[in-house]
This record gives C-alpha cells, sequence and structure tokens, in this order.
C-alpha cells in the first residue's frame, strides 16, 4: 500500500506561523517530480513543535492539496498511548490515508510496552499504520520479535526502519515476510534495504532532490541495478549534507537556498552555523540545485 520515495515534508514557517501556500507548493511540486507518498507532521515536519491546532491543520492542508493523487501518511506518534489515539483519530476524521507512528520516547518502554502501546492505536483507530523505529530520537528499539508479533495485527502493515542496521532490517523480513512491508528510514540504507526486500524510503533527501529518489527505486523496480546504483552514489554526498547539523534544519536551508521556502525554524531548533551552511551551499551547487 505504501512504497517508493515517501517525503517526509518539512514544514515551512512564515512570521512563526505555519507557511500554507509554500506548504501546498511543495507537495504540488513533489506530485510533480514523481513523489508517491506525502508524510506530513513527521521528524522532519517539526512536529514536536507544532501545537495541536498546526498538526491538525498541516495534515488538513495535505490531504485536501493532494486531493487522492498520492498516499497522505500522517505523522501522529507521541510518548502518550492516549495522545497517540487522539491525534490518529483526528488525522483519520481529516482523510489521511495512513498513520505514522513513531515508538513512545523518553518513556523508554520495554518490549512488551512498545507492543501494548501500538496493539492499543491499532485496535482503537481503523486505519493503515506505519511503525516507526529511530532509537537514536526515542532511546528504545523496537526489537524484530516485537515487530513479528505486531504484524499480525491486520492494520499495521508497514515500518520506517531507521535504525541503519541491516542485520536488524534482515531480521524483520526474515520474521515477517511479507505480512509488513520495510521502509528505509535513512536515505543511505535505501538502496541496500531494497535488495533485502524493502519497498521503499521515508526520505529527507527527497525535500531536495525529489526526481532521483524516487527514479533510484524506480530503476531497481525494473531491474536496472546499475541506474539504481548510479542514482544511489550521486545521491550521497546530498544524503550526508542532510544531516550535518540537526535534521531538518539542513533540509529547511536547503529549501531556502533554492527559493522554496523561507528559512525559519521552532526554537529550539535554530539557524546552521555558517561554516555547516557553506559546506552545504557547496553540495547543493555541485548537485546542481543552485547556482554559484
Amino acid at each position: 500500500m505504501f512504497k517508493g520515495s515517501i517525503v517526509a515534508i518539512v514544514t515551512p514557517f512564515k512570521n512563526k506561523k505555519v507557511d500554507e501556500k509554500a506548504l501546498s507548493e511543495l507537495i504540488e511540486w513533489h506530485i510533480s517530480e514523481g513523489t508517491d507518498a506525502i508524510v506530513p507532521c513527521g521528524t522532519t515536519g517539526e512536529s514536536a513543535t507544532l501545537d495541536y491546532e498546526e498538526h491538525y491543520r498541516v495534515i488538513e492542508i495535505t490531504v485536501k492539496t493532494v486531493n487522492k493523487r498520492l498516499p497522505v501518511i500522517a505523522g501522529t506518534g507521541a510518548n502518550s498511548t492516549d495522545e497517540t489515539i487522539m491525534i490518529t483519530k483526528k488525522a483519520k476524521e481529516l482523510g489521511a490515508d495512513g498513520a505514522l507512528l513513531v515508538a513512545p520516547y523518553y518513556n523508554k518502554p520495554t518490549q512488551e510496552g512498545l507492543y501494548r502501546h501500538y496493539k492499543e492505536v491499532a485496535e482503537t483507530v481503523d486505519i493503515p499504520i506505519v511503525l516507526y523505529n529511530v532509537p537514536g530520537r526515542t532511546a528504545v528499539n523496537m526489537l524484530p520479535q516485537t515487530v513479528a508479533r505486531l504484524a499480525e495485527i491486520k492494520n499495521i502493515i508497514a515500518i520506517k526502519e531507521a535504525t541503519g542496521d541491516m542485520r536488524q532490517v534482515s531480521d524483520i523480513i526474515r520474521l515477517c515476510g511479507d505480512r509488513i512491508t520495510l521502509i528505509s528510514g535513512d536515505d543511505f540504507t535505501t538502496l541496500t534495504l531494497l535488495a533485502l526486500g524493502g519497498k521503499g524510503v521515508i526520505s529527507v533527501a527527497a525535500n531536495v532532490a525529489p526526481r532521483d529518489v524516487s527514479q533510484m527505486i524506480k530503476a531497481w523496480e525494473k531491474g536496472d541495478i546499475g541506474e539504481a546504483r548510479k542514482l544511489h552514489f550521486k545521491l550521497e554526498p546530498l544524503n550526508q549534507s542532510m544531516f550535518i547539523e540537526t535534521n531538518p534544519i539542513p533540509a529547511k536551508t536547503a529549501l531556502s537556498m533554492m527559493g522554496k521556502i523561507s528559512e525559519e525554524f521552532r526554537l529550539p531548533l535554530c539557524e546552521m552555523a555558517k561554516d555547516n551552511r557553506e559546506k552545504l551551499r557547496n553540495v547543493l551547487i555541485g548537485y546542481g540545485l543552485i547556482s554559484k
């Protein structure tokens, strides 16, 4: 149901408010560039600093702008199960096609706690659910055995795996088979994950180079391994540049340099350090995304 190049879209701000016009224009650009699905209100969308009204409005704008042309997978995870249910219910009401649920953060639940959390949400809200495992942000790793248990629940259909651990990815596929769709949560690992049986990526780099991320996956699906590998190596400097500072600072800075959004963040995120900004600019120039 969810596969290919899925952009974890940034949330543009202007004068401390969501820039609805810029967001709609970004979505239209992604559709024209071949993006396969859109995730609003993920980590890259600065969901942690959106209030509830803004969170719901960003989902609503995305759903209305997309207008059924692509799947919309709304970020609805929280560190409280009740709060996650509340946000996920609202996303369904707003017309989202699925929900991306980050593992509860800060609480550091056990594997049993993770299982019960996702089970409770899935049984309460009838919407396709994508698990999201990113230990670097949540301080807890959802193990393959837990994923296999969750894959038995009918509306838990996919997992965004952002550990960067290919052994863990392999174990998930081995244990779950086709009961769950595996999606990369780290641009660098996308091609390797496809080779193991994954189906796509929820991408940061696709914010900046959506066509190339999409074409890399399509080349793999067509069996053109050489072209997929060529695009992987082309994208790699860009992939690295997206994390020279905390995501989404580089992605939003790049989009600002490209003239697509204002360079504005929500504290505690802030503008890039001067030397890192220059490194990012040089990567974008080398890639052909901006001129000197």
